[in-house]
């Protein structure tokens, strides 16, 4: 049994998750905040460029809670597309939460906090609880890292909207590719896959043959057939392996 110390706190509860944290699992969650409200006040810039009002900007960023989305989202209306198009776009970005809810939900209670747990679910909560293996951290540093970006997400996009309202010239400033950045960053390292990578450059080539000939929004939805191509792919291989490694299975 682990005895309390200075930098460990013990027996926390949902309305006071860090009480389960040590030190550096909470300077690491604020750091993470932090970050996430940099990448909001690009967002809150760019759209702000799109034609956006602050209060839309807070709005979206409190109800929908998911940067990629809201970015895809603002992109597609400042190209001049459908905002029905940017919302399904915005939700097709979104549909990797799914996976996400999985790896999380075991950290989760049944009832209200699984609800409230469910609009927390992101990149960022979802990485941090799921490197955690006991229960009960896993649990705290997702609502402590929720909480906080659900502060920090919308404060940077207000800020973001301010600035970009006060300075001429905004995307001057280079926080519009802080978001882009961040996401090169997290996949660059998938591509070491061949089918990932194979599947990035089909969907990327298709995007780029269609955007001259589709309204904005639709080449990110063409670029899903690379991933339906690698996944048929590897679907035939696998039945191949399995027949070659069975030959009955394959004659049934």
């Amino acid at each position: 049994m682990r005895s309390p110390d200075s930098t460990t706190f013990s027996a926390g509860r949902l309305g006071r998750p860090w009480r389960d944290l040590d030190s550096a699992t909470i300077r690491a969650v604020a750091v993470m905040c932090l970050s996430v409200m940099v990448i909001g006040m690009s967002y809150g810039v760019s759209g702000h460029t799109a034609g956006f009002a602050w209060w839309q900007l807070v709005i979206i960023a409190t109800v929908v809670l998911a940067g990629s989305s809201e970015f895809v989202f603002v992109a597609v209306l400042a190209a001049g597309g459908a905002p029905l198009l940017g919302a399904a776009a915005g939700l097709l970005v979104n549909t990797r939460n799914l996976g996400y809810g999985l790896a999380v939900g075991r950290h989760l209670d049944r009832g209200i906090p699984m609800v409230i747990g469910a609009h927390l679910i992101n990149d960022e909560t979802a990485a941090l609880a799921t490197a955690e293996t006991d229960r009960r951290r896993g649990r705290a540093v997702f609502f402590l890292c929720g909480t906080g970006i659900l502060v920090c997400w919308p404060l940077g996009a207000a800020l973001g909207a301010a600035l970009g309202s006060l300075v001429a010239s905004p995307e001057s400033l280079g926080l519009d590719a802080a978001f882009p950045a961040l996401l090169a960053a997290l996949a660059l390292p998938a591509l070491r896959d061949r089918a990932t990578l194979t599947a990035a450059l089909i969907g990327g080539a298709a995007a780029l043959a269609v955007t001259p000939f589709v309204p904005a929004g639709l080449p990110v939805l063409v670029a899903l057939v690379g991933v339906l191509t690698t996944v048929r792919h590897r679907s035939r291989t696998s039945a191949t392996v399995a027949e070659d490694e069975c030959p009955e299975a394959g004659r049934s």
